[in-house]
């Protein structure tokens, strides 16, 4: 049911009763001119509030246009004079189905959506947005007329003046080239699917590098004398010290792109050749999947839901950084979320925020660490409680607490294997007695570039690859891999597009952890895992490569393949298969 605006206001606390009765007399003296902008007249409140008000009455999303950064795709689809005519900008191009985005004062101007739909064609669909007036005629002329894409800017850039005063306010800050260029950098990433923005600046030059699937990727190469502008327009961005030039800093920014919102954690870093700035990006559409589309074997992902169904005790997900233990540990809370468990997350910092998950972001000004963050959250009633990493000894004795108490505890640990976990928390002090019982399963997990379907091609393996995929004379099999030489715009001449996770899952059977009681050795845990099923990354990784999803080189990229060799099935090439090819 859809309430007035005023009601609504009143029943938030936003405005009082009064001051609705007054903004009514008011209307109705101004020829009952729209609530809202008598409101806003008489200062009771702000376009943005009522932009959401009115967002939240309707059911349509809304958009803070101060906060959004356009496509020039999008802006050169729509004329100027169509969009101030109607009062709306364009946003962003969005794929499958193609769709354009606008912001519009009223969604519901169908003359207006049929006359954009007319002009750009029947092939794009239309998704408006809620928002203010103030903000699109703001946009309309701070947008409209400049370029925006980032070829355009660095012609711009070579050509003209720069006014470096420009870049450290916001006012007319459209003027500015290198202000433009930052905003493009930042479309133009999250268009590409960029996890990390590298800026770097070297003794003549700044390079510009994108992590894509894991792998950085060199985009652009700049003159460093525009290093200096762009890094004060990215500190003013991110609330950064300008004037700090020779102290590691960190930041944030908060950016509508590509039809989302997507954050971005900044942290510069003093070097010889002035500050490297790093630029992670938090993409929740990308970030929070669920989890049957992670794309877990399937007996895996039997086991990680029957640890995950346990009540109490702790489950541990390892690897290195960028492994994506933070999207599997989100998926599964996203996964088991609901109005009858209190969640609560330390995290460092929260990535993605959740809907239903109390989170908590370590913080050292206050000397809220891991450790004692977890004493904290156990007065909170928690029934399931993430803890973003286990650093030392004390954390790790505060998460088997937690279990022992009756919770269902997930953390994070860096380890090589799941098998490593075990000696990795005997090295930190917890006792065998403290494992056993409390420790429901164990993941690794790491993360490899799917191939591009579009250029990829078949072969028949030989030699080297034959005997590590443990295959006899008589074994026939057909690969896939990257195909050479050729020039592909859908993967931009990577061979890869995407990434996938390659998992192994130990269950603590009570085999397992009576040999952990009896202080057993790796190999000893190794063998009686084997026995039970366990499958290694190594074999989860194989597993791809014969399905086709990726290459046996890439799974060699990121695992040491050696690891097969501790398969009874592959034992008998372990002194055959060279050292140089498993290091790939």
């Amino acid at each position: 049911m859809v309430k007035k605006i005023g009601s609504q206001l009143v029943e938030k606390g936003i405005i009082s009763r009064d001051q609705l009765k007054i903004a009514l007399i008011e209307q109705s003296n101004n020829d009952h001119q729209e609530l809202g902008k008598v409101l806003i007249s008489l200062g009771f409140t702000s376009e943005s509030v009522i932009r959401d008000a009115l967002s939240e009455n309707l059911g349509y999303a809304s958009i803070d246009l101060t906060m959004t950064v356009p496509e020039g795709g999008a802006i050169e689809l729509v004329p100027v004079d169509l969009a101030r005519k109607f009062s709306l900008i364009p946003i962003a191009i969005q794929d499958a189905p193609l769709t354009l985005v606008l912001a519009m004062t009223d969604i519901y101007n169908l003359p207006a959506i049929d006359r954009i739909q007319a002009h750009i064609g029947r092939n794009f669909h239309i998704q408006p947005m809620l928002s203010g007036e103030a903000e699109i005629n703001n946009a309309l002329d701070k947008f409209y007329g400049y370029e925006l894409s980032v070829d355009a800017i660095l012609h711009e850039v070579e050509t003209g003046e720069i006014d470096y005063e420009d870049t450290q306010t916001e006012k007319g800050e459209y003027r500015q080239p290198l202000v433009r260029l930052v905003d493009a950098i930042l479309v133009d990433a999250v268009k590409r699917g960029a996890s990390d923005i590298h800026f770097e600046p070297e003794a003549g030059f700044l390079r510009l590098r994108y992590r894509i699937d894991g792998v950085l990727r060199q985009v652009r190469a700049l003159h460093k004398k525009f290093w200096s502008a762009i890094s004060v327009r990215l500190k003013v961005m991110s609330k950064m010290d300008i004037a700090e030039t020779r102290a590691p800093q960190d930041g944030r920014i908060s950016r509508f792109i590509a039809g989302r919102s997507i954050d971005f954690r900044v942290a510069s870093q003093p070097t010889t050749h002035g500050e490297n700035i790093v630029l992670r990006i938090l993409d929740k559409e990308r970030g929070i999947v669920p989890l049957e589309k992670l794309g877990i074997a399937a007996d895996n992902l039997a086991k990680l839901k029957l640890m995950v169904a346990k009540p109490e005790g702790v489950i541990l997900i390892t690897g290195p950084t960028g492994s994506g233990k933070t999207t599997t540990l989100y998926s599964i809370l996203g996964s088991i979320s609901s109005e009858k468990v209190n969640i609560m997350t330390l995290e460092d910092p929260v990535e993605y925020p959740m809907g239903m998950v109390r989170q908590t972001s370590i913080n050292d000004a206050v000397k809220l660490d891991f450790s004692t963050g977890i004493r904290s959250i156990m007065r909170q009633d928690p029934d399931i409680i993430l803890v973003g990493e286990i650093r030392d000894e004390d954390t790790a004795k505060m998460t088997m607490r937690a279990a022992m108490t009756g919770h269902q505890v997930f953390a994070t640990l860096h380890t090589k294997s799941a098998l490593g976990v075990i000696p990795r928390l005997s090295d930190m002090g917890l006792l065998p007695d403290i494992l056993v019982g409390n420790i429901i399963g164990i993941v690794a997990q790491r993360l490899v570039r799917k191939l591009c379907e579009y250029c990829k091609e078949s072969y028949t393996p030989e030699g080297l690859e034959r005997k590590i995929l443990g295959l006899s004379d008589s074994d026939s099999i057909i690969l896939q891999r990257v195909k050479p030489q050729t020039i592909c715009s859908a993967c931009e001449g990577q061979g890869y597009k995407g990434r996938m996770s390659i998992i192994e899952v130990l269950c603590m059977t009570p085999e397992i952890n009576e040999l952990i009681a009896n202080k057993a050795t790796q190999s000893e845990l190794e063998r009686v895992a084997y026995k039970q099923g366990f499958l290694t990354l190594a074999k989860d990784g194989i597993r791809l490569v014969n399905q086709g999803i990726t290459s046996l080189e890439e799974v060699s990229r990121v695992i040491d393949m050696r690891n097969l060799m501790v398969m009874p099935t592959a034992k008998k090439c372990e002194k055959k298969v060279p050292n140089a090819y498993l290091s790939i």
